[in-house]
């Protein structure tokens, strides 16, 4: 059978049973733990659908190994064939602090428009976590992907444009608010109304779809409140949008102001009853100490760009790391999507087989979910949790669990694929 392109019609994708499917492997560690979950994705493929099933791998330039080839660090044949495909999976990549080129991922997400960045947390027994009760963790965050101080606008201290910056600040009289003016370097934080709209409405949809009971929006809106205040204010008027289907907290302390707070309280807990998204909103800093001490309260998250870099890698934390935590960049309406390693390139560990490719496996187990191949997803993610649970995981897990068989890269994968051969394909 010939392999053909994954597309999207009416709203739906439309998965052909050999797709292509476009892979940039990575910098650093990225190409031998992109070869470790692609066997793993092959055998769970061949598996879930007996042979009839099978994606034709793409592989395209992205990073240290383009510039190497092209002189570019992303060559626009490698944006115009993710755009075409519509569907990829990557690992690591390459992003200098403080010079050189823009960050690729950045890059991506804003060429693509890929507006929301989605990282499911949750955990696996067996794990070796810091905190006690990290199975109270079962976070799915929707981070905005394309806004705030991520969009790139920068001026340098004594740039031409921050002086022009700071005279605007002077005629709005504002200019006495920066403390060292003549040094003083500036960023721009764009937040608009269609950027918080779209990337709520993909929270809340993906709470009603997975039975999810609530939606937390995560701001500083006490603070910068022309921006992360209206992402709030925007946040709570689309999910008016969805009627009786939810119940939000503006909603809650419109009833109270009303009626007194007995009465809001029993509207809340009614709604609650009848299986209605509670929307509720929380300060960034005053979020982390609740995920820390009471984790299971929360089982969405939508922030913007800044906030959800850091909330993402801190609920990783409590799981066990980001070494472990897969990620996705998607535009739900255009279909368009990126999977990924959700940490670093580590170009220490090249090619040393020690490092833990369960971030992109798992990364692929969501693509596959997202493709409607959830038969394969779920011998990925069951093979994966049963690993860990019995101890056979990679040397940054060995390392603090007792009886540990440590494997390397490729072992680890191994071992995965010999799970998922002896279990039934009526996972799903």
């Amino acid at each position: 059978m010939e392999a053909k392109k994954i597309q999207i019609i009416g709203g739906e994708l439309l998965t052909p049973d050999i797709p292509t499917i476009p892979f940039i492997a990575g910098d650093g560690i990225g190409p031998e733990i992109w070869q470790a979950a692609k066997k793993v994705f092959d055998e769970a493929v061949k598996k879930a659908y007996a042979g009839e099933r099978q994606v034709n791998w793409l592989p395209l330039l992205a990073g240290e190994n383009a510039y190497r080839k092209t002189g570019k660090w992303l060559p626009d044949e490698t944006v115009e064939a993710l755009r075409k495909y519509l569907v990829a999976i990557k690992g690591p990549l390459t992003t200098p602090v403080g010079h050189g080129h823009r960050s690729i991922n950045v890059t991506l997400r804003q060429e693509l428009d890929l507006f929301a960045c989605f990282r499911p947390v949750r955990y696996y027994v067996g794990t070796p976590s810091p905190v006690r009760e990290p199975e109270k963790v079962n976070i799915a965050v929707f981070r905005e992907n394309t806004e705030d101080i991520y969009a790139g606008i920068d001026f340098d201290s004594g740039s031409t444009a921050a002086k022009e910056l700071l005279k605007l600040l002077e005629k709005e009289n504002l200019a006495d608010r920066v403390r060292f003016p003549k040094t003083s370097a500036f960023a721009i934080k764009p937040v608009s109304s269609e950027g918080t709209k779209r990337l709520v409405n993909a929270a809340i949809t993906y709470a009603l779809e997975h039975g999810k009971h609530n939606v937390t929006l995560v701001h500083k809106g006490n603070i910068m409140k022309k921006t992360e205040g209206n992402f709030k204010k925007w946040g709570y008027e689309i999910a008016e949008s969805f009627g009786d289907k939810v119940y939000t907290m503006a909603h809650y302390e419109k009833s109270k102001k009303e009626n007194g707070e007995a009465a809001a309280q029993q509207q809340l807990e009614t709604a609650k009853l009848n299986g209605k998204v509670i929307v509720k909103d929380i300060i960034a800093d005053n979020f982390f100490q609740q995920s820390l001490l009471n984790p299971a309260q929360y089982d969405v998250v939508a922030t913007l760009n800044l906030n959800g870099d850091y909330i993402s890698d801190a609920l990783a934390a409590q799981v066990g790391g980001i070494g472990i935590s897969p990620g996705a960049n998607i535009n739900y309406q255009t279909g368009q999507a990126i999977f990924e390693a959700t940490h670093g390139t580590a170009p220490q560990f090249a090619g040393l087989n020690k490092l833990n490719p369960t971030s992109l496996i798992l990364s692929g187990a969501m693509m596959f979910d997202y493709i409607g191949w959830t038969e394969a997803a779920v011998l990925i993610e069951s093979s994966v949790s049963d690993a860990i649970a019995q101890h056979y995981v990679t040397e940054d897990f060995a390392q603090k669990i007792t009886d540990a068989h440590k494997l390397g890269t490729s072992e680890f994968a191994d071992y995965i694929i010999s799970k998922l051969k002896t279990k039934t394909n009526n996972l799903g």
